[in-house]
């Protein structure tokens, strides 16, 4: 498999975790704890962190850290899981940058629209150097940043489309966001809509529950994105029926 499909296949990963483990140090000592990542549109982890939280003192004192996410393993060995550990350096999100990042963040995360606003909380962002991909047991792949980043001008595409690109899908096609929903990513029935969309795919969210539409390859224009979810509709569709 070649780098750039390493990446993708990371960042999927990273896409996709409903939680992870991060990891921090204090003077010297390691620390592990639970956190509910979501995904900037360049893929850089997000991270909503409470200020009393030992993981957020010891960020604020070292920022280099490590975010370790997991899939569905093959088997019942958890070997058998595809993972992927990010390092890089911890950092609060600027002001100016808050509002569109903590969007994507609870898009992922709608549960937590009660605690968000709290004035205790803040929104950080992993900056990445690079990344261990284990794709199965015995199967790992060291990834440089160059590869795991998506490229700027396709992630600058998206973004810019992305608010027309939701509100027209939304309107106009909230059948087939269901079939994809349900038929092919195993969601409930229910008033199914796509929340977020970014190079790698889309987050589809009914109430609090969500799913996430990994595209097959990056893409690189709104197209693309159309070409995805028209295949990943019909799919959908031909699963249900």
């Amino acid at each position: 498999m070649g780098t750039e499909n390493l990446g993708f296949e990371a960042r999927c990963l990273l896409r996709a975790a409903a939680a992870a483990t991060l990891a921090t140090a204090a003077e010297g000592q390691p620390f592990a704890s639970l956190v509910t990542p979501g995904t900037a549109p360049d893929g850089a982890p997000l991270l909503l962190l409470s200020s009393l939280s030992e993981h957020t003192r010891q960020l604020r004192a070292e920022p280099r850290c490590a975010l370790l996410v997991t899939g569905t393993p093959e088997s019942m060995n958890p070997q058998t899981a595809p993972r992927v550990t990010l390092t890089g350096l911890a950092e609060p999100v600027p002001e100016a940058e808050v509002p569109a990042l903590k969007a994507r963040w609870l898009a992922r995360h709608p549960y937590a629209a009660m605690y968000a606003d709290f004035g205790d909380f803040a929104l950080w962002r992993i900056r990445p150097g690079g990344a261990l991909l284990v794709g199965g047991f015995a199967r790992a792949h060291r990834i440089r940043l160059a590869d795991l980043v998506p490229p700027p001008g396709a992630v600058a595409a998206i973004e810019a489309a992305a608010a027309d690109i939701i509100g027209h899908v939304n309107a106009d096609h909230a059948d087939a966001i269901a079939a994809i929903a349900t038929g092919l990513l195993g969601g409930r029935p229910g008033e199914w809509r796509m929340a977020s969309v970014d190079v790698d795919g889309a987050d589809l969210a009914a109430g609090e529950e969500v799913r996430r539409l990994a595209f097959h390859a990056p893409v690189a224009d709104p197209g693309g994105v159309r070409t995805e979810l028209v295949r990943a509709a019909r799919e959908g569709r031909s699963r249900i029926g």
